[in-house]
């Protein structure tokens, strides 16, 4: 049986649209609901935190130093550190574990 990629891409770009425009078009006044709005809030930072901590550990050649780089930005980031600095931190300690523990 031939597949045609031609329809995966239109249903594929339909799905999208449609996840897109319907919120628009079917709530047309403010949502007052304190759960709902608090959810929706909140689901951007779930959504990355879901992709991003997974690759965190499956990024280095060692899943050990990727949990104790993410540990350690986890505290660093506690401290009041910026962005880059705990980038640096973690960084730093995936190449000192795997350069001498692992």
């Amino acid at each position: 049986m031939e597949r045609n990629n031609y329809i995966y891409i239109l249903i594929m770009a339909l799905v999208s649209y449609a996840i897109r425009s319907l919120p628009m078009t079917l709530i047309r006044k403010q949502i007052k609901s304190r759960f709902l709005q608090s959810f929706l809030y909140y689901v951007p930072y779930v959504t990355l935190a879901v992709m991003t901590f997974p690759a965190i550990v499956e990024a280095t050649s060692s899943p050990v130093a990727g949990a104790a780089a993410l540990v350690v930005g986890i505290l660093a980031a506690w401290f009041g550190l910026g962005l880059f600095p705990v980038a640096v931190i973690c960084c730093t300690v995936v190449f000192l574990l795997e350069l001498f523990l692992i």
